[in-house]
């Protein structure tokens, strides 16, 4: 266990296949969001939406892409875990063991897609830190955590 998490934590650092699991998990809510956002783009278009239009396909791109944002922004920073997260006993904290505030995971969130752009290599990067870290959670100063069970 890394020095830099308190003690009343009890956890350890999350590895790949955690991390893995627990996103196909947050699959599930992210689907629905993002038939909200397709939805709300319907809406603002009138009911006429043509996604072969590039101004409606930018709209619902750009739906999608902040609905996902404000999923797992709010989720980090309001218990520290996702719907996904939560079902593996994975929690995000600061790596002093505090909880993540809301710039910190805006900037997890966004070196995390930049992390997905190069074929996954910022998350398989925590096979190799000592501290099971992703480039997100190293840009982020965050550590994700698996929380025992408590007696």
């Amino acid at each position: 266990m890394p020095n830099d998490i308190p003690q009343r934590v009890n956890a350890i650092p999350a590895h790949l296949a955690l991390r893995l699991i627990a996103a196909v998990y947050d699959l599930l809510p992210l689907a629905a969001l993002w038939f909200v956002a397709a939805a709300l783009a319907l809406a603002l278009m009138g009911g006429t939406l043509n996604v072969h239009l590039l101004a409606h396909k930018l709209l619902v791109q750009a739906l999608v892409f902040a609905l996902s944002a404000a999923y797992f922004i709010i989720s980090w920073t309001r218990g520290g875990a996702t719907i996904g997260m939560r079902a593996w006993r994975l929690r995000v904290v600061a790596i002093d063991g505090s909880p993540v505030g809301p710039r910190r995971a805006l900037l997890r969130f966004a070196v995390a897609i930049v992390s997905l752009g190069c074929c996954g290599l910022g998350f398989v990067w925590c096979l190799i830190d000592r501290e099971r870290r992703a480039w997100h959670d190293l840009a982020a100063g965050t550590l994700l955590v698996r929380v025992e069970k408590l007696p």
